[in-house]
């Protein structure tokens, strides 16, 4: 199942006998996703200039699962004592889909602080308890993206050449003033200088992308303790190969940070 996917490195992985219900039961929606994720790519620039909001790949990932239908859904359990209502929960997950036999439900956790893995898990285990959904599906950074991040990021600082602060503003990254302290503290010092391409990528990386951020591990972490059980899980990781260096010029490397920067802000 999901060969597409798992033939481009993609990570998959099922609990609680997800995999025989959804291949009996939900051929289609095997389908769907992975005619949405097979061909996701995320260029560098996305990494480098997507601010607080959600990433274009993200996005571009969303816009394929609504193209087959799975879409935001609010669902809405109340209990009441004779007449009477006693309680009510809100449930908002960002992809859901009806099929015939059942319904699934679906989260992409692209770099979100890693507490949400446990508001996902546990949401899809009380909707699953309570009938509404046959599947939770959770798609999130793989090791292999996560681990190269640092990497990654670091070819583009020498790609672009970046040595200086003065650097960073002229393809039009502007770090906070703790920022700039942090990583100027580390080039400038007399012992063990660090070369300014290295402090910027492991100050940009230790914001952005750090341990505390949901990717794999710590997905595994929460599933391995039960979290969520006994809801059947599809969870899915995105491979370091979805991660693009195209062949621009200095120009077209402003533009793409530009524009990922103001799509990002705007979401």
């Amino acid at each position: 199942m999901l060969n597409i996917l798992q033939d481009r490195g993609f990570a998959v992985r099922f609990e609680c006998h997800a995999a025989a219900i959804l291949e009996k039961d939900f051929p289609e929606a095997l389908d769907d996703i992975g005619d949405a994720l097979a061909d996701v790519e995320v260029p560098i620039t996305e990494v480098i200039g997507s601010g607080g909001g959600e990433a274009k790949g993200t996005q571009r990932m969303r816009r394929a699962l609504a193209a087959h239908s799975w879409k935001k859904t609010n669902f809405e359990m109340t209990k009441t004592i004779n007449g009477v209502q006693k309680e009510s929960r809100s449930h908002e997950i960002d992809h859901v889909k009806t099929f015939a036999n059942g319904t699934l439900a679906l989260e992409i956790e692209w770099n979100n602080k890693d507490p949400f893995f446990d508001r996902d898990l546990e949401n899809f285990k009380r909707l699953h308890a309570e009938g509404a959904i046959s599947v939770g599906i959770i798609v999130t950074r793989h090791s292999s993206l996560h681990e190269r991040m640092h990497e990654f990021v670091l070819r583009f600082a020498r790609e672009q050449s970046l040595s200086s602060l003065d650097d960073l503003a002229r393809i039009g990254l502007s770090p906070t003033v703790r920022q700039r302290r942090e990583i100027m503290k580390r080039v400038e010092r007399t012992r063990n200088a660090v070369e300014f391409p290295m402090a910027w990528t492991d100050q940009f990386i230790a914001d952005k992308y750090g341990e505390a951020t949901t990717h794999w591990r710590k997905l595994m972490d929460r599933v391995s303790r039960g979290v969520g059980n006994p809801c059947p899980l599809l969870l899915i990781g995105l491979p370091d190969t979805i991660i693009t260096f195209p062949d621009t010029s200095s120009a077209e490397t402003v533009a793409a940070l530009e524009a990922a920067a103001i799509e990002d802000s705007a979401t």
